[in-house]
């Protein structure tokens, strides 16, 4: 019983621990690692966010949809009857450049709060984002987004096409190195 209360203390001053901005400005670096959760499938997602000045940052995303739903059917109102069939490793995989907003400071909320809205070009499509970290402490933190489709560069109606253009929310930890 003592080492679980020794733990949560422990946990509780990491939490209250003073953290310095969210989003410092030119040369920051942000890594988010988490998981990405939409229809039809969910996996994880990698991003590293670069400042460019004090509110505009640009970086990149790739995601892995790790559990997928099989399809069996006839898909699209074809002829052709599918059995179990999985998506392959293109299906799966998305990779974006981004660039952001981050106006946390705009709005005057918690230093500790960096909000960001911005857009994305993918290997799939033309998309946007808005998203939000938290830090705890100076080095970790926890952040939340959603993202969203655009335009998708074709009309391409394969079987796992949208797999990466529909909407995702995503979440995890949040790293300022």
């Amino acid at each position: 019983m003592r080492k679980i209360i020794a733990l949560l203390f422990l946990g509780l001053s990491v939490i209250n621990t003073n953290a310095q901005q969210a989003f410092k400005g030119k040369g920051d670096v942000k890594v988010n690692v988490g998981a990405n959760i939409q229809d039809g499938g969910s996996g994880i997602q990698g991003s590293v966010d670069f400042g460019l000045g004090e509110n505009f940052s640009y970086g990149f995303v790739a995601t892995y949809l790790l559990g997928v739903s099989e399809f069996s059917g006839f898909y699209n109102g074809g002829t052709t009857e599918y059995h179990n069939v999985k998506p392959d490793f293109e299906d799966r995989f998305d990779a974006k450049f981004r660039i952001n907003a981050n106006i946390g400071n705009v709005f005057d909320i918690d230093e500790k709060l960096d909000i960001y809205p911005g857009l994305s070009l993918g290997l799939k499509n033309f998309g946007g984002h808005v998203g939000g970290r938290y830090f705890f402490t100076d080095g970790f933190g926890v952040f939340t987004e959603l993202g969203f489709p655009i335009a998708k560069y074709s009309d391409n109606d394969e079987m796992f096409h949208h797999l990466n253009n529909q909407f995702t929310f995503s979440l995890g930890a949040s790293f300022n190195l």
